[in-house]
């Protein structure tokens, strides 16, 4: 079978690549995002999907926006099967939708977590399943009737790193399991009334306090590496552990001092920090932060 494929970050490209290595698939061309500055040098780097395109000399198009007419025009010259689209980062335009079935992969349970950041979203909200829907696109964000869904139990201390990963791969079996059973498969419309949304990332979502220590937990898990998590102060928390939900404490008091961390008390619950990095110094082990602040028990760390 014939597929165009469109998306751009790790994720896509790790689809792309189980699409590339199956025999009874034929990639035909590939669509993903213009190239972008990165770094403090701000040099142009191509998107993870187009190397490994262009890797397999697989026609690749970047255009700035996928709704231009000679676009369009471009793409609709190329016979396909289906087109399948993993976090591309552009809408698709009716006249595309129309073009051959269009199978998006999103990393959640849908309707839950529609939008652009699902995966943190689960770690955030705490929830102990998760996994990746195969839908049929519309012109709606997440909206289209699913395919097939297969679900993952997510761990009490899974990082976002790691459920990424696995969700990746996920993602690329399901890719072929759709395309090869498509025929057999009955789409199901979402119930909209139990859908909810989430947002892109910003660095802002990283700032913490020492309020609710579940909470805090999460968005460590959730935002490491990135945007991280940090005190209004700037300074961030590396390396943290959940202690203890239930017992309340004066926000930001250092409850106890081991070899190598201490034990900061929230207004609920407590967390073990291990490693900080104070805005534009290195990082380095908790004790050495607290013994060149001078601070001991019973301080608070802010």
């Amino acid at each position: 079978m014939d597929i165009i494929f469109m998306g751009t970050p790790d994720y896509a490209e790790v689809i792309l690549e189980s699409l590339i290595a199956a025999d009874d698939i034929n990639v035909i061309s590939v669509y993903t995002q213009p190239d972008k500055p990165v770094g403090r040098k701000k040099l142009l780097t191509p998107p993870p999907v187009k190397v490994l395109a262009q890797k397999h000399d697989i026609a690749t198009y970047q255009p700035n926006r996928l709704r231009d007419k000679d676009v369009v025009t471009e793409l609709l010259k190329q016979k396909c099967d289906f087109i399948v689209v993993a976090a591309y980062g552009q809408i698709l335009p009716r006249a595309i939708l129309d073009h051959a079935p269009c199978i998006n992969l999103h990393a959640s349970i849908l309707p839950q977590y529609r939008g652009a950041s699902p995966i943190q979203q689960t770690l955030l909200n705490g929830d102990k399943k998760t996994g990746v829907t195969a839908m049929l696109m519309e012109e709606g964000l997440d909206t289209g009737d699913i395919l097939k869904i297969e679900s993952i139990e997510v761990d009490d201390d899974e990082m976002v790193e790691s459920l990424f990963a696995r969700l990746t791969d996920v993602a690329a079996s399901l890719t072929l399991d759709v395309l090869r059973e498509f025929s057999s498969l009955t789409p199901t419309p979402q119930d909209d009334s139990k859908a909810t949304h989430c947002k892109k990332i910003t660095k802002a979502d990283g700032e913490v306090a020492f309020k609710d220590a579940k909470v805090l937990y999460n968005k460590y898990r959730a935002f490491t590496p990135w945007p991280g998590i940090y005190l209004s102060s700037g300074l961030k928390l590396k390396k943290i552990a959940l202690c203890e939900i239930q017992n309340k404490h004066q926000a930001g008091e250092i409850l106890n001092v081991t070899k190598q961390s201490i034990v900061i008390g929230c207004e609920q619950g407590s967390i073990e920090v291990f490693r900080v990095q104070s805005p534009s110094k290195k990082e380095v082990d908790i004790l050495a932060y607290i013994n060149g602040k001078r601070l001991s028990l019973e301080d608070i760390l802010s």
